[in-house]
């Protein structure tokens, strides 16, 4: 374990997009309040994040005007007794994370970035990811996901340009957690430059960060389509909860 680990016990706290408008799936409002299995997408999304043992609360941010809503809903259907916190996000996701960050308890260290269409993790992986940015010195966040298993393409138009060695590409899911500190001032940094990311470990590397990658599992998908529905729906009612 590093000296970092061993001078500290850090407080993990979990913060949950929930803000998306659904605009593949034609979902007026978003797709977080879907009804899956008997549950809203993100109530799952929550449980399973909160299915971490190192996990402590979770802040789930939402759109501005419906925080009263997602409240009274989501508190509702959920199993987990940790502490819950609902706050107003902003237009872009950059602008909801920054609103997360500022929500968090200042005893927290460490920050897991999750998505709210993302019912399907297993807690077991958090946790896993969490111990890896503690033990591996040097590194500022850590992202879950998995090596690319198809040929890739790179293709402008629909014309294919060259087929690169899918042996350094990796799928990136959520949570990606980090420090926290270091990933306000990645979100800082890159309102002050204009930069935006496609994710929350794009703004760590832009800001000059080192990101590491841990395995987690193919069934974490991100509910896009129908067909991702109609997956997810099939796990869940298989188990009867959150896998973990």
């Amino acid at each position: 374990m590093s000296n970092r680990a061993a001078q500290i016990t850090p407080k993990a706290t979990g913060i949950v997009a929930a803000g998306g408008q659904g605009t593949r799936l034609g979902i007026a409002g978003g797709k977080q309040l879907l009804e899956l299995a008997d549950k809203p997408i993100v109530a799952w999304s929550i449980d399973a994040l909160a299915s971490a043992e190192l996990i402590q609360d979770i802040v789930v941010v939402c759109d501005p005007d419906r925080v009263g809503e997602y409240a009274q809903v989501i508190t509702a259907k959920v199993s987990t007794k940790k502490p819950l916190n609902f706050v107003a996000g902003g237009e872009t996701r950059e602008e909801s994370v920054m609103a997360g960050l500022l929500s968090v308890d200042k005893a927290a260290d460490i920050v897991a970035i999750h998505d709210g269409a993302r019912p399907l993790l297993e807690g077991r992986h958090v946790d896993s990811a969490i111990q890896a940015l503690i033990e591996k010195d040097g590194l500022d966040g850590v992202v879950l996901g998995n090596p690319a298993v198809d040929t890739l393409k790179r293709v402008k138009g629909d014309l294919i340009l060259d087929t690169p060695d899918r042996d350094q590409y990796w799928h990136a899911q959520t949570p990606q957690i980090f420090w926290k500190k270091q990933l306000f001032a990645a979100y800082k940094q890159a309102r002050e430059e204009g930069y935006q990311g496609t994710d929350d470990a794009s703004y760590c590397e832009n800001s000059g960060g080192k990101v590491g990658m841990v395995l987690g599992s193919r069934n974490n998908l991100k509910i896009t389509t129908t067909e991702d529905i109609d997956f997810a729906e099939s796990l869940l009612t298989k188990t009867g909860e959150s896998p973990s």
